[in-house]
């Protein structure tokens, strides 16, 4: 075929479909236990909340099952009718006791910055208080891009769809579970309550044993994605 053939458009791709834009990197970071080492916090806060109250609270029992929503814990503490007052009283009080105690987990900063340092945005969806979780942060000095509270499970999904993420950090077989709503790659690390087997079975696509592997991992997911 020539140049001059009359069947040959002078511009072969003129009339193709243009190719899908690659969507701009997105990765949402659970807070506890991902992010942030909050059990001296919540145990600090529970310790307040049994001595204001009266009600005799199991600390070890509760920080040993962080995760769920705080009212799914109050319900082991107090009646039916009060888990509600319970729970606000203790996000009330949560600022006083709870962020100073707790401490960044290895590889956090480093992990929201590589996201960041790569032009992406990185998001924290938890189902913490949103407030309260803004706090951690600032005194952590991790600066995510958005935070997103009150979200446990599928629920976070939505967010991190909303948001276009495609890639969700968490510590629970909850946070698989968002990012399998959302449709995002589950990385999964056992700093949390969840131990890798749980994690691989709830469906977590990649397992880390803590954040300082993830810049190395994001690295190469963003490379592989450009591909």
């Amino acid at each position: 075929m020539t140049s001059t053939d009359q069947n040959t458009p002078q511009h072969p791709l003129e009339h193709s479909p243009a190719p899908s834009p690659r969507r701009p990197l997105t990765v949402g970071f659970d807070l506890d236990l991902t992010l942030v080492d909050s059990r001296p916090g919540i145990a600090a806060a529970f310790r307040a909340l049994s001595a204001e109250t009266g009600v005799e609270i199991d600390v070890d029992r509760v920080v040993s099952r962080i995760g769920p929503p705080l009212e799914t814990e109050m319900a082991h503490w107090f009646p039916a009718a009060e888990v509600v007052a319970a729970a606000d009283r203790y996000r009330a009080i949560y600022p006083d006791h709870g962020i100073a105690p707790s401490t960044a987990l290895a590889g956090a900063r480093e992990s929201v910055a590589a996201v960041q340092a790569l032009g992406g945005r990185a998001i924290v969806v938890t189902a913490k208080y949103e407030p309260n979780a803004k706090l951690h942060l600032a005194h952590l000095g991790i600066e995510p891009d958005t935070v997103i509270g009150s979200l446990w499970a599928e629920a976070k999904g939505e967010a991190l769809r909303e948001h276009g993420a495609q890639v969700y950090v968490g510590d629970h077989t909850g946070d698989v579970r968002g990012a399998r709503v959302a449709g995002a790659l589950s990385v999964a690390v056992t700093t949390g309550p969840c131990d890798a087997a749980e994690l691989r079975t709830a469906g977590a696509d990649v397992v880390l044993e803590d954040l300082t592997g993830f810049p190395a991992w994001l690295a190469a997911f963003e490379a592989a994605r450009a591909a």
